[in-house]
């Protein structure tokens, strides 16, 4: 075992501290990510660049900032999109979830059909009667109602932090959370439309292709919590 001597030991706790302070803010972005095309959804301080769907200004209730943390109080307020909408790209966000609850992420939204699209499940599995539905389509980070996950999921319990990831490029979609891909599928290819064909979306005109649409969060009247929301554009690259 090596021994460091005093001054050694001073130094490398600097360092240690110094490190520790550098740890990067929620809702903020690192130079490194600006250079990557990453751009901030949310500040964490405004709902700045979000409506309710259909109409061209913000929930006046039951949606709130709180602690950097964009907050749907589960109480009846509605569905939010983004006012911008996106084609190609890579979508990361953390999310909370309280005990039972249900929600989730949707992307290809049009609103000319309602607020539907690919959704990215968010639920507590075991304690949500719906979870157990549909095969395991209905599970987080399923394509709800369409697709099941591929692997098992690392998911954790309620209240904890999970970090999720949507990546368009082409065709090609994939579901990730916690660091673990965990679905990937190509749109409009024969298996996912003959999928949506079973789905509760067989009659939704264009569900299952790729589109430009706006990111949904859903209000499924259950509090969740989300942050660290951030997109980069992928087309041309």
């Amino acid at each position: 075992m090596r021994i460091f001597d005093t001054p050694t030991c001073l130094v490398l706790s600097a360092l240690f501290l110094a490190g520790v302070g550098q740890a990067q803010e929620p809702n903020q972005l690192s130079e490194q990510d600006k250079a990557a095309g990453w751009r901030l959804l949310f500040d964490g301080k405004t709902t700045q660049g979000w409506r309710a769907f259909k109409k061209t200004t913000f929930p006046s209730q039951n949606w709130a900032v709180e602690e950097g943390w964009l907050r749907c109080l589960g109480k009846g307020g509605g569905d939010i999109i983004t006012e911008e909408q996106f084609e190609e790209f890579e979508l990361e966000w953390e999310w909370k979830l309280s005990p039972g609850g249900n929600s989730g992420v949707k992307y290809f939204v049009v609103e000319s059909r309602g607020p539907v699209g690919h959704e990215y499940q968010i639920i507590d599995d075991a304690r949500h009667p719906d979870g157990r539905l549909a095969d395991g389509k209905r599970v987080t980070a399923a394509f709800y109602d369409v697709l099941k996950t591929q692997v098992p999921t690392l998911l954790k319990e309620p209240g904890q932090v999970n970090q999720s990831r949507i990546r368009v490029k082409g065709s090609q979609v994939e579901h990730w959370l916690n660091g673990q891909k965990v679905l990937e599928y190509e749109a409009g290819s024969k298996e996912v439309l003959e999928a949506v064909a079973k789905s509760k979306f067989k009659n939704t005109p264009g569900f299952g292709t790729r589109m430009k649409g706006h990111i949904l969060l859903q209000d499924h009247n259950d509090p969740v919590w989300y942050r660290n929301v951030r997109i980069r554009d992928l087309s041309g690259k």
